[in-house]
Order: structure tokens, then sequence, then C-alpha cells
């Protein structure tokens, strides 16, 4: 098997492993750090010959979706209402206005099963509010990408090794009003891919990231009939760090990603309620732009130094304003509820053919017994055959141990912490 289908992790192994040949195994390396984005566009040229211009970065884990309800909207949530512990990777400043004081989310997800069968992901978070207008929270997302079989060049057999990746992720979250609140959050994150093996050169690549993310929701209500119209809007640009370096001479970026969204909430009555969610992402690193320099095709984005990367990123791409617009991601979706007990989910996520083409509807159901204790299942279906992630699914469990102040909040509240 060739590492073709991801030229960032392709490149990025061969200089760090030097001498070292990987046999299929080391496929499920490429197949999990990509996510398959660029596995359909990155691999190919257009018909003039030039390679596509798909961003990649390192680490792309940390932006795949870790739980079952917003698996289930299309991989939305950062307005998403009624928050839980796993608000700590859409939106922590949704964390004040939770019903309950503290919660609990663990949740759990095969990756590429059809494909690979010791490939996994799983998220456990948590948050406590600390007073009526803060909330602290943590979580650890981890993936395990399997043992991977080393060889050398030779194809003699050169050790094995399970490669894994983590992320620690620690935030505060601050209400300014009875409907706006902000939140901070470090991470830091370790990518260790094959250090240990047989080559001496490698070794983990970590370091650290800051997130900072805002909300704000309000309603319009009949207390009598139930009847009414919520609005929310939530904003986040995560994992804003440093590169990533393996022991190599070359740093990658990470996945810097700008995540805006809305969420409307049509109340039917006191027992049924619907959520309608839309979120736009967009990638912060910096777009391929391969052009030749001295006879030799040259991606002169690769060395943008941090800051022109990052920011510059929204007016680097080669086909300009239009380009840039095809590498927003799309996710939207409808939830249904029952009196707070029982949801039903359906949704769809959209990215450009031209930025690797994925396409998936999603949907899932969600159980809630008294509040406390909850369970929610998400399934994807790709729009087209043959994807790699067909048949995905994602299981989450939620616990609640206290009752908090309500969504909303109070003037008192306000100032009592003041």
């Amino acid at each position: 098997m060739t590492a073709q289908p991801c030229r960032t992790y392709h490149n990025q192994w061969l200089s760090l492993t030097n001498t070292l040949c990987m046999k299929r195994t080391f496929f499920r390396v490429i197949l999990g750090v990509c996510s398959f984005f660029p596995l359909v566009a990155s691999a190919q040229n257009n018909l003039n010959g030039q390679p596509l211009n798909v961003p990649t970065s390192s680490v792309p884990f940390l932006n795949f979706t870790p739980d079952a309800r917003s698996g289930a909207l299309g991989d939305a949530g950062v307005a998403l209402g009624d928050a839980d512990a796993n608000s700590v990777f859409w939106n922590p400043s949704k964390l004040v206005f939770a019903k309950e004081s503290k919660g609990v989310a663990l949740s759990y997800t095969p990756w590429l099963r059809n494909l690979i069968g010791d490939m996994y992901y799983t998220y456990l978070s948590g948050y406590s509010k600390v007073g009526k207008n803060t909330a602290i929270s943590g979580s650890l997302l981890y993936f395990d990408l399997g043992t991977v079989d080393f060889t050398t060049a030779n194809g003699v057999a050169a050790g094995t090794f399970n490669s894994r990746e983590y992320a620690i992720t620690a935030s505060v979250s601050q209400r300014l009003s009875e409907t706006f609140s902000l939140a901070a959050s470090f991470k830091y994150l370790n990518s260790n891919l094959a250090a240990g093996s047989s080559s001496p050169g490698l070794k983990p690549g970590s370091t650290a990231a800051a997130e900072i993310s805002a909300y704000y929701h309000d309603e319009a209500r009949d207390n009598a009939t139930g009847k009414g119209v919520g609005w929310a809007f939530g904003g986040m640009i995560s994992n804003l760090g440093g590169r990533l370096n393996y022991g190599g001479t070359q740093s990658y970026f990470i996945p810097t990603n700008l995540r805006l969204g809305t969420c409307l909430t049509l109340f039917a009555d006191q027992y049924n309620k619907f959520n309608f969610v839309l979120d736009a992402n967009k990638l912060m690193v910096p777009t391929p732009n391969y052009q030749t320099v001295n006879g030799q095709l040259v991606n002169v984005n690769a060395n943008k130094n941090y800051f022109d990367s990052i920011f510059g990123s929204f007016a680097d791409a080669p086909g300009g304003f239009s380009e840039e617009l095809k590498e927003i991601t799309l996710s939207t979706g409808v939830e249904y509820w029952y009196n707070d007990q029982f949801a039903a989910r359906v949704g769809y996520f959209n990215e450009s053919n031209e930025k690797g083409g994925r396409k998936y509807v999603t949907t899932g159901i969600g159980l809630r017994l008294q509040q406390r204790f909850g369970v929610d299942f998400s399934y994807l279906i790709p729009v087209k055959q043959g994807s790699p992630l067909a048949d995905t699914f994602r299981i989450s469990l939620v616990f609640n141990f206290a009752k908090g102040n309500g969504i909303g909040g109070d003037d008192e509240a306000l100032n009592d912490e003041n």
C-alpha cells in the first residue's frame, strides 16, 4: 500500500522515517489521521495535471465529532441548546446556562470499522458550576490508531507499535448577562505515531493550544401554553497553537478551526419542541498553492509564519474568494424532543467536491431518565457508495448530578457575583 492518499502525511512520514517501509498496516495511520477528507481530493490532480488545493493539517482528530447527539445532527453543535458535558468540545461558554450544576459525559466511536477493526476514539468530559455565573470544565479526547507493523526497505520485520493521540482541555466559562457568555480554554495535545519503533529519530509530537468561544441565546414563550420560539448564536475558534514536530526538520500545523452556528427552537407546547441547527466551519490553515519554482512544483504556502498562516487562511486560496467559500463545510440538523425525555434526530454534512467531497446523512435517537442519566446514539450514511466512513456510529452516556439554576438567569444572580 502507498501513502499517497494523504500528501501531507506522506511527506511527513517520509521525512521522519527515512528508511522505514510501511506495509498494509501503515495505511491505517494514513486513513486515521487524515479523516478521509483529503482522500478524495488531495491524492488526485485536476484536468491540467496540477494538484488540487485541499487544506490539510496534522492531528485532525482534534476536530472529530466526539458525541452522538451532534453526530446525529450532521456534526453541528456550537449553538445547540440544552448544554451538557459535551459542550466542552463544541462551545464551553454554553455551560453557564446548563440546567444542571454538574455533569459528566462519555462517548465512544469505532473509527473506519469496515476497513480496520482496532481503531477508535473516545471522549470523556465534565463540568461544574462555580457560583451562578461561572463554570469550569475539562475533557480528554483519545484516539487509538491501532497496532502498526513496521518493515525495513528490504521487507524485514522491524517491530510493531500502537499509534495513539490525545488532547486534554481545561475551560473557564463566564456569564456576562442574562443571555450572553464567553469562555476560554487551554489544551495540551500529544501525537505519538511511531516513537519507540525501530527508528530512533522519531519522537512524539506535542504542543499547547488555546480556544475562545461565545454564546448568545434568548426566547419568547407563553407560560400558559408553552408555545414560543427560541434562538441562539454561537462561535468558537479552536486549536490556536503551535506546530507539531516529530523529530525531523519540519513542523506541521494543527487544525485551527473557526466554527459559527445558530439554533432556532420551536416550542409546539409544554411537551414538544424542535431544534433547527446550522454550523459553518473553516479550517484556519494555509491552502496549498503549488507553483513551479526552479523547474519543480512547490507549495509556496508551506513555510509561511504562524500568524500569516492562520489569519491569512481566509484569503490565501489560489482561486480567490470563490475558492475560499468552497473551504467552508456546512452542518445542519433537526432535533425533536418529547417532554425532554426522548429525542429523534437527523442531519446532513456537506463539503465541496473540490475540497474533499465528504457528504453524508446522519440520524440518531436520545433518551433521558429524570434528567439524571441519558444515552445518545448516532449513525452515519454516506451519500456516495464506497465511502470509508460508511456505518460509522457513536454512542454517548450523559450523567447529571445536581439541579442547577436553569437556563436563562436573572439579574440577581449576576449581581451576586459582581
